[in-house]
């Protein structure tokens, strides 16, 4: 479940933004972040757009895995999993071609560490 479905509409990023999914927390395996909206902005067209994320962690896990989820619509079971990110140490990743109105990030598995930070960049 997510952490934060009570904010209707979700916050909007636009290209510049920087999000933070989880902000230094301690979530759970299966948990998934706060989602953002991600508006239609002019001259996106079809292609879709680029979307950089980064994980950070305040002390880093033996092992990870958070996924980098989007959906069409608001709706839990609808996200769909568009990256994965499993370097302990952290690091920061580019998805191209996103076509999708809501993002958010997904905790997989983790072993250890602590203050989980993910970023997303519109």
């Amino acid at each position: 479940m997510p952490n934060y479905n009570t904010q209707n509409p979700p916050f909007a990023i636009f290209p510049g933004d920087v999000a933070l999914a989880f902000n230094a927390e301690s979530p759970t395996a299966g948990q998934a972040s706060q989602q953002f909206a991600l508006p239609d902005y002019s001259g996106r067209g079809e292609q879709g757009r680029t979307v950089r994320w980064q994980t950070i962690f305040a002390s880093a896990p033996s092992a990870i895995s958070i996924t980098l989820q989007t959906a069409l619509d608001d709706v839990d079971a609808h996200y769909q999993t568009i990256d994965t990110s499993t370097a302990a140490a952290g690091e920061a990743r580019t998805v191209t071609a996103v076509n999708a109105k809501f993002i958010r990030a997904k905790l997989t598995s983790i072993t250890g560490g602590s203050g989980v930070t993910v970023e997303v960049l519109a």
